[in-house]
């Protein structure tokens, strides 16, 4: 199929396993064509009854999906003869010659390796969707009439993309690789401050197509679980997204407190973990991400004002915050499927409940109070507290933690 007989807004079809990778194809995809009507699906039945249902112009199909496998959906899409062929990019972890060539009998547009090669893909599809020289623009889409902050605010909760972007992703990958590749322990050098790149990279180690053996609570074991190609292609997706940076210089200020809150909270965190021969790293993500909510409100919150919203002054962006932020964080880390010991430790950071507490999220809620310590406030009273007690940690421990 030429790209002159596409029509003017193409429908895909994406079927992916890994949520993961389903939502980073959707997002390249919309990169090249934001206006292309896309249908997503995880399993390869579902994607035949979205063929039988509508007429594609492109399919995105993972090799190895459940049930009925990418190259039998190619083989059904084959046999309806369609004329011309329906153009259809197949992705494989299989690069063996006869696993090529079974596919290559049944004609792919394209027959693509995992991990992806992103710029490659983005290539594919500018000559499957676009005319030579033709772009396309497409408008933020406006609020509804009547709509308020509040009910926006609550219907985008368990759709949010999670929190800005806080590191320069392009140049964190150009850092990040040496003539050899992409070097992991680099890469984690240059994206563990940020929280989003955090959350997103453990999340996606832990999904279904991922989860091998142990869950994964750090970011150096989600680079390891996911590996160079699948780790790049996540850290650079995240930066196509809408909103993924905040131009608005009063949200802005404010994601720069909480992002100032997150690194204090981690590095005490770490720091206890070493005194007390305690996980340094997982309770260094846990203060990472223990403000991913409220980070996350305030990419809404820009969403909401590039919708045409308005936000008079700080005093409503704080409102908000404190009305929110915790429930946004709370549906991320749920929707996202942080492992539970993960999450007890963020939780620990807010407040101790009743029972036994872990030596860990004693480390955390500890390291949350030194964090939110102002720079005239002593460490005194924190040595009188049953946190302190509990963690055996005296007066002069936590001075000296609050010098360092």
């Amino acid at each position: 199929m030429s790209t002159v007989d596409l029509p003017a807004v193409p429908r895909v079809l994406i079927a992916e396993a890994d949520p993961w990778s389903r939502d980073l194809l959707k997002q390249v995809l919309l990169n090249v064509r934001c206006d292309a009507r896309l249908d997503l699906c995880a399993d390869g039945q579902e994607a035949l009854q979205l063929l039988a249902e509508q007429s594609y112009d492109l399919v995105i199909a993972d090799g190895e999906l459940p049930g009925v496998d990418g190259l039998g959906l190619l083989r059904s899409v084959r046999q309806r003869r369609r004329h011309p062929p329906l153009p259809f990019i197949l992705m494989s972890h299989r690069n063996d010659s006869a696993s090529v060539r079974e596919a290559v009998q049944l004609a792919p547009t394209a027959y693509l390796t995992k991990p992806l090669n992103m710029q490659g893909l983005t290539l594919r599809l500018q000559g499957l969707l676009l005319s030579a020289g033709q772009t396309v623009s497409c408008e933020v889409p406006t609020l509804a009439p009547g709509m308020t902050l509040a009910t926006f605010l609550e219907r985008r909760r368990e759709l949010a993309d999670g929190a800005p972007l806080l590191t320069d992703v392009q140049l964190a990958v150009k850092r990040s690789l040496n003539p050899n590749g992409l070097d992991l322990r680099l890469l984690e050098e240059e994206v563990r401050t940020d929280p989003q790149i955090t959350a997103v990279l453990i999340a996606a180690a832990n999904s279904a197509a991922q989860h091998l053996g142990e869950g994964v609570q750090t970011l150096s074991q989600a680079l390891h679980r996911l590996g160079t190609g699948q780790s790049m292609n996540l850290v650079l997706g995240l930066a196509l997204k809408r909103s993924a940076k905040l131009s608005d210089p009063c949200l802005a200020d404010y994601a720069e407190r909480y992002w100032e809150l997150s690194l204090h909270t981690a590095e005490y965190g770490r720091t206890l973990a070493r005194l007390l021969d305690l996980d340094q790293e997982r309770c260094y993500c846990a203060g990472m991400l223990h403000c991913l909510g409220d980070l996350a409100l305030l990419r809404c919150l820009q969403e909401w004002k590039q919708a045409g919203g308005e936000l008079d002054d700080e005093q409503e962006v704080g409102e908000a915050l404190v009305t929110f932020a915790a429930a946004y964080g709370s549906a991320l880390r749920t929707r996202w499927r942080l492992p539970l010991e993960l999450r007890e430790l963020i939780a620990a950071v807010y407040r101790l409940g009743g029972g036994v507490y872990s030596r860990e999220a004693l480390v955390m809620n500890m390291a949350a109070q030194l964090a939110r310590l102002t720079e005239h406030e002593g460490v005194e009273e924190l040595a009188k507290s049953r946190t302190a007690r509990l963690l055996k940690i005296g007066l002069p421990e936590l001075m000296r933690l609050r010098k360092t």
